[in-house]
């Protein structure tokens, strides 16, 4: 009965047109493009190839492990908490693990990182995809829902069933393009979404609601 319904990804548009809605308006998420941009990096001690960035809770449903054993070149880091920290410190020694961070904090080591990696396979968008965009940091991430909604276009990251092979495409996309693609998502342009419906809402006659 609504006279729109904003959802978040295109994933979800087509779930709910293909459920018969007809009323479906994609309002997509922001990302904090003032925080996270090109800066200040954090000190990692660099033990060989690539800084390789993991952030998020250190949980079993984000499928950190697929990440971390990974044999390929590059210093991986994890950036969150969760209860498998400790865990993970002691089976991937090689790993550099810095806890939780945030602000601006958490801006310098998406700077220090030169691909960002998002192993979930369930999480239904991944904000911290756009936050490493935001700062030129191009993804690799499988193509499932979550990423799919994110990483629409090849000049930013890479979606592979072989997340080694992600990475290495990731690697080769340029910083710019993945900056420029979160500036068209900042929060300004989510609000002024949201606003053009509501000017769309008000312009309309009180028969077209129905």
């Amino acid at each position: 009965a609504a006279s729109s319904v904003m959802v978040p990804t295109p994933t979800v548009v087509d779930n709910l047109i293909a459920k018969g809605f007809r009323n479906v308006r994609l309002w997509g998420r922001g990302v904090d493009i003032d925080l996270f941009k090109p800066g200040p990096k954090a000190k990692i001690p660099r033990m060989e190839g690539p800084i390789l960035l993991y952030v998020g809770r250190v949980a079993v449903e984000k499928n950190i492990e697929a990440f971390l054993k990974l044999n390929t070149p590059g210093t991986k880091v994890v950036v969150g908490d969760g209860p498998l920290l400790e865990s993970y410190r002691l089976s991937f020694p090689e790993t550099v693990f810095v806890g939780a961070k945030h602000g601006e904090e958490l801006a310098t080591y998406y700077n220090a990182a030169d691909a960002f990696v998002f192993p979930s396979r369930t999480d239904t968008f991944g904000l911290v995809m756009l936050e490493a965009l935001a700062c030129g940091v191009p993804v690799a991430a499988y193509p499932v829902m979550g990423p799919k909604d994110v990483i629409t276009d090849p000049d930013i990251g890479c979606l592979h069933d072989d997340l080694t092979s992600a990475i290495e495409s990731a690697l080769t996309k340029q910083s710019g393009a993945c900056r420029k693609f979160a500036v068209a998502r900042s929060w300004r342009n989510s609000a002024e979404t949201f606003r053009s419906y509501l000017h769309f809402f008000d312009s309309m006659e009180p028969h077209d609601m129905h």
